[in-house]
């Protein structure tokens, strides 16, 4: 993807208020893409990341940022939406994570579709990743290229031969790499939230699996680290 590939076309960016996400955002931009922002509200158990996303959109230009409303944590399934169910407080885990939450990545990718193709546009864009954390089943490049596939059966843009494209352009990149990535294109990083249960000031609680995967991101990169943690 060249860094004028977009030429000004809208594209829509799923935007969760985190590291990944918000990279991509200035990825997308700096690609030349009218970037849309797409957040959701599934019913996570707190609302920092969210306004984390918000701040994020508005620092990064996106044209647009939607926050849309669908309570995944009606059915349940995940320690994201249930807090009755443990947190993983480690990064060093075999299997898939109790943090996944069933076909979100899925969902929110469909939402995004229905977004970029009402605005005549051919691009979604997203955070996965899958060195540093391959946990997730909706984070590799063969899903991401099967739903790319789909996205082109499924919709009339793709049926009459505008190709839908499904960007992953951070999915084989280390987090120190995504650090400097964000760092080069001015991510101001003090601005997200990425702990799995931060306070509602957006203060992480320093010790999640989510927590620790950031520290070690920024270790790894030499960059101070600017997440505000919660006193012990």
């Amino acid at each position: 993807m060249s860094r004028h590939a977009g030429g000004g076309a809208p594209a829509v960016v799923l935007l969760s208020g985190g590291l990944d996400s918000a990279t991509v955002l200035a990825l997308a931009r700096e690609a030349g893409y009218a970037c849309h922002a797409l957040s959701l509200d599934y019913g996570q158990r707190h609302r920092a990341e969210l306004d984390a996303a918000r701040r994020v959109a508005r620092a990064l230009g996106a044209v647009r940022h939607e926050v849309l409303s669908l309570d995944l944590a009606r059915f349940g399934g995940s320690s994201l939406t249930d807090a009755t169910r443990p947190l993983p407080d480690s990064a060093q885990q075999t299997g898939i994570p109790s943090t996944y939450v069933p076909a979100r990545n899925t969902v929110m990718l469909a939402l995004a579709l229905s977004w970029v193709e009402a605005l005549g546009g051919r691009d979604l864009f997203y955070g996965a990743n899958a060195v540093d954390y391959s946990g997730y089943p909706d984070c590799r490049p063969d899903y991401v290229e099967a739903f790319e596939r789909m996205a082109n059966l499924a919709t009339r843009a793709g049926v009459e031969g505008g190709h839908l494209r499904v960007h992953a352009p951070i999915i084989g990149l280390s987090k120190a790499e995504i650090i400097h990535e964000g760092l080069r294109l001015g991510v101001d990083y003090g601005l997200t939230v990425s702990c799995y249960q931060a306070d509602a000031a957006g203060r992480a609680c320093g010790h999640c699996a989510s927590c620790s995967i950031r520290a070690a991101g920024f270790a790894a990169a030499g960059v101070a680290d600017p997440t505000p943690y919660r006193e012990a």
